[in-house]
């Protein structure tokens, strides 16, 4: 009877974390973007996380499409070695006031391209982008910026699904964040703040530590089924 109480607990507690790992994971099997800031009025470096999820093919172009309803007027990107950057200034689907004054064009798409020769992103790897843009809007406004993933035999992932407010994380969820509060800091191109800005749900915005997280608890799991199957035995 000692026995089978104790298999059934272990039982529901080996289930119950083997769930919590497995829902750290495929949170990784996105491309993330994550801002070093979100105060309205001021300028965020953007980390764009590109993870590869060929099994046979390279990520050779990323594409970032960014808000025309709330435009940025400045959009820089830094060097990554082996990709040539581009950024695409075009009209605007319908002019916006922007400080009392009316704009008509923007930057609107980002675009990463591997250089011939180089292997872009490989199977089994991810790569990180950043963008400098800004004047970001006013606080409580969702920034979503669908992004296109091309891969080296053609194969195209659409990253630009968004979810309504509350409800669960769609298949092929675009990058987002919302912005917050203005701050005195929030003015100028200002350099990146070691520490990225939390997503707006209060979650982790880094899935690596959710999942090493969701592995400890695996191996604590396990340490703890040794210890008692020892004191049952004695």
């Amino acid at each position: 009877m000692r026995t089978t109480l104790l298999t059934r607990t272990l039982a529901v507690a080996a289930t119950a974390c083997t769930a919590t790992l497995l829902a750290a994971v495929p949170a990784s099997a996105h491309v993330h973007a994550n801002p070093d800031s979100t105060a309205a009025g001021g300028y965020s470096v953007v980390t764009f996380r590109v993870p590869n999820e060929s099994d046979t093919a390279a990520t050779t172009s990323v594409e970032v499409l960014l808000p025309t309803d709330h435009p940025f007027s400045y959009v820089a990107v830094k060097p990554v070695a082996g990709w040539t950057a581009v950024v695409t200034e075009g009209a605007l689907p319908e002019p916006v006031e922007l400080d009392g004054v009316t704009v008509t064009q923007a930057p609107l798409t980002v675009t990463w391209t591997a250089d011939a020769g180089t292997p872009g992103i490989a199977v089994g790897q991810f790569e990180e982008f950043e963008a400098n843009v800004g004047p970001l809007p006013q606080e409580g406004t969702r920034i979503v910026l669908p992004t296109v993933q091309t891969y080296a035999d053609g194969e195209v992932a659409d990253w630009s699904e968004v979810a309504d407010e509350g409800a669960e994380e769609p298949e092929s969820p675009a990058p987002e964040f919302t912005t917050t509060a203005a701050t005195e800091e929030a003015h100028g191109h200002e350099e990146a703040n070691p520490e990225p800005a939390a997503a707006s749900s209060g979650e982790s915005s880094d899935p690596l530590a959710r999942g090493l997280a969701g592995g400890a608890l695996v191996v604590g799991l396990a340490s703890l089924v040794i210890v008692l199957l020892r004191r049952q035995r004695s």
